[in-house]
């Protein structure tokens, strides 16, 4: 049966993704030129494909500006907004704390429990917290919360294309398409 994978890669299967390591380096990016140097990654499964691909950009841009995550900082979880929860909240706990959170999926920390007011941590001001996806809610937060955009509508619609050729025995190829960050007030410069 032909098919195309969505969001996901698995081997040499036809894909459509963003590109997530791409993705990953956005954010990393993004918190070294504020200054961050110790940050915190919400990693996702460490069976999903975007997860680790979220992820190795992110550290791979890390180490390559001089500041390597330590395996401590970087804490897999499900994509569930309690798992992420509680992993945030547990990054938060190890010591030096992370001055910058990197979850790769919104639901993390757009969580309506958050921890960082339990923990007297402002949003943008004593952490940056950043989400990948650009869920509709994240723009609402009373901080609005800086994400990687993955346009879901082109991924979707550049899937179907690529079945139906598929379908009409054309060879399919995966396809990555490219991630923009969009920076909010959730990411705010390391504070001295």
């Amino acid at each position: 049966m032909p098919f195309i994978l969505v969001l996901r890669r698995a081997g040499e299967h036809p894909s459509v993704t963003c590109d997530d390591e791409m993705g990953g380096r956005l954010v990393a990016e993004h918190l070294l030129f504020l200054g961050h140097r110790t940050p915190g990654v919400v990693a996702g499964p460490a069976y999903a494909s975007t997860a680790l691909d979220r992820t190795a950009g992110f550290l791979a841009a890390f180490a390559a500006a001089g500041y390597p995550v330590s395996n401590e900082k970087v804490l897999h979880s499900g994509f569930d907004v309690t798992a992420g929860h509680d992993t945030a909240v547990r990054l938060l706990a190890t010591s030096p704390r992370p001055t910058a959170l990197f979850a790769v999926n919104d639901d993390a920390p757009s969580a309506p429990s958050q921890p960082y007011g339990r923990l007297g941590l402002t949003v943008g001001e004593d952490v940056a917290v950043v989400g990948y996806n650009d869920v509709p809610v994240v723009a609402s937060l009373p901080v609005p919360m800086t994400t990687v955009r993955s346009s879901m509508h082109q991924v979707g619609r550049t899937a179907l294309e690529l079945l139906v050729d598929r379908l009409g025995g054309a060879p399919a190829e995966s396809c990555r398409l490219e991630p923009t960050l969009i920076v909010r007030a959730s990411s705010g410069p390391q504070r001295p």
